[in-house]
């Protein structure tokens, strides 16, 4: 298999190194280079007032980044004067509906397109979760039409003016990433937030998902280390449940010369909040709040000298 794909509308497609070796490298160098997609320039338009686009990724799945993702935006609202919209792209598990308590909401189309849900006046989400039957409802589809809803995410649906979007992607580096960055060339994609937990087993993939960052040419804003440590609410024991064996989070980002953002512990709150739907991140009881404040100041600065 290929280490890097450059993708079969490339000039290249076919005939660059990487090619070497695959099934389909015939079949790449003797197709017709594919036109431009017309598309791209219409995401451009319809994007054109939202001033910070963030991708939020994860090489490996179950390291919280889709509970990470509600929790910043959750902390971005809480500026009252910004508007911040979830584009939930995970499209075989969409947990947003559920995290943000609006699984019975569903989607209005108008004259201006697709609406989203607001969980807020000033927090908005659009997810296919919410186009589905029922919760239990798979979605079974291959990458062109996995891509296909990823376009009218971004075309069809009137996000409006927002201060700041988040993109919730699966694990992986598969064709949704590609198709997102893709798509979103044009906008003002700012870069990608990268979540991980202290384990090798996860870090190993997280170097993978910043190589697919420099190989697109996405810039990265920084690294966060969910499940950092569990401190018990009886004894206020600290106790690392995922011990990091190879220095976790923070040496990886130095070793990989991306920038370290911090770190959030393991809590049972998180994990409540998320099932029953409520914004905790605004609750003065919010045992990580000190945590994510400090994350989230560290992305805003960063995108902001970009």
């Amino acid at each position: 298999m290929p280490s890097y794909c450059p993708g079969t509308e490339s000039e290249i497609a076919g005939k660059a190194e990487a090619c070497a070796g695959c099934p389909n490298q015939n079949i790449c160098a003797s197709a017709k280079p594919a036109e431009p997609d017309p598309d791209v320039d219409l995401i451009r338009e319809k994007l054109q007032n939202i001033k910070n686009i963030i991708l939020i990724l994860s090489g490996k799945g179950g390291v919280g980044k889709s509970t990470f993702t509600s929790m910043l935006a959750q902390s971005l609202a809480e500026d009252s004067a910004k508007n911040i919209g979830v584009m939930d792209i995970d499209l075989c598990g969409p947990s947003m509906p559920r995290i943000f308590g609006v699984e019975r909401e569903q989607v209005h189309l108008s004259g201006s397109g697709w609406s989203p849900v607001f969980v807020e006046e000033n927090l908005c989400v659009m997810s296919i979760g919410f186009l589905l039957g029922s919760p239990e409802e798979a979605v079974i589809w291959r990458g062109p039409k996995k891509n296909g809803l990823i376009k009218q995410f971004l075309k069809d649906v009137d996000w409006g003016d927002l201060d700041y979007l988040l993109v919730d992607t699966p694990p992986g580096t598969s064709d949704e990433h590609l198709s997102v960055v893709k798509y979103l060339q044009s906008t003002h994609l700012k870069g990608a937030v990268i979540v991980t937990t202290p384990q090798e087993a996860s870090l190993l993939d997280v170097r993978k998902e910043i190589s697919f960052c420099n190989k697109v040419e996405l810039p990265v804003i920084g690294v966060v280390e969910n499940m950092n440590v569990f401190v018990c609410p009886k004894c206020k024991v600290s106790t690392e449940i995922f011990p990091p064996t190879t220095g976790g989070g923070q040496r990886m980002s130095e070793e990989m010369n991306v920038p370290f953002l911090g770190k959030i512990p393991l809590n049972s709150q998180i994990g409540q909040g998320c099932d029953q739907g409520q914004l905790f991140v605004k609750e003065d009881n919010f045992v990580a709040k000190d945590h994510l404040k400090t994350i989230t100041e560290s992305i805003l600065q960063r995108i902001n000298t970009t």
